[in-house]
């Protein structure tokens, strides 16, 4: 599942994250929060997870989840690791191929979270830098993925994938992973096709259709023998 979430924040949230994210914030090197693999290749900046930024703009990301449902229906969140901030630019500007830890200890709160789902929130327009997208191998070859501010990005944590070098700028966004309720990758994706395709029968005719009630009992079901809570 490779899905482009509009919008999840609004652009007065984006503006108040550029602020506090500005060049006075507690940047450190991102490489604190590597694992053995990644230490050779990252070379970015994160924002000290114990800093106030961070802790305002932690609550500011996670009640911009709450409130979108396509998010909800994608990923059927059961944890949310703590998300995190990082840029890249200068000498900070790259990081290479790796894969996510297959689980996360999140710090806010103490809790491990297995990285069923990888998230990305763009917090810097795209032509405020060169460089910097998002690149996820696949089978058929390389995704590139670059958004506008405010947009995320929701992709499986197994991939391998890097940020390619910002030559120009700085690239700005929040990042953090999700262990979904539904672990089967192929069930989720069931699952979010059969909303999606019950959402566009309901706007033709109607919610109380024999065919709309007995869909949406077959997809509650399905989740309900799908799901750990």
């Amino acid at each position: 599942m490779f899905l482009h979430l509009k919008n999840i924040l609004t652009a007065q949230e984006v503006e108040t994250a550029r602020v506090l994210l500005g060049d006075d914030a507690p940047w450190i090197d991102g490489r604190s929060s590597a694992g053995g693999q990644a230490l050779a290749h990252k070379r970015n900046e994160q924002l000290a997870q114990d800093s106030p930024q961070a802790q305002q703009l932690r609550a500011l990301v996670l009640a911009a989840l709450q409130r979108d449902a396509l998010f909800f229906s994608a990923a059927l969140p059961k944890r949310i690791f703590n998300p995190l901030f990082n840029r890249y630019s200068g000498d900070s500007n790259f990081y290479g191929n790796h894969v996510d830890g297959a689980v996360l200890r999140s710090r806010y709160p103490e809790q491990w979270v297995r990285s069923d789902l990888s998230c990305t929130i763009f917090l810097a327009q795209p032509e405020e830098y060169d460089g910097g997208q998002l690149l996820i191998r696949e089978a058929q070859g390389e995704r590139a993925i670059k958004l506008p501010a405010g947009d995320m990005v929701l992709y499986p944590s197994s991939t391998v994938h890097q940020v390619a070098p910002v030559t120009r700028g700085a690239r700005i966004a929040s990042f953090f992973w999700i262990e979904s309720m539904v672990r089967s990758l192929e069930q989720r994706q069931l699952l979010f096709d059969m909303d999606m395709d019950l959402l566009r029968l309901r706007s033709a005719v109607g919610e109380t259709a024999p065919a709309v009630v007995g869909l949406t009992g077959t997809y509650h079901n399905l989740l309900r023998m799908w799901a750990d809570v």
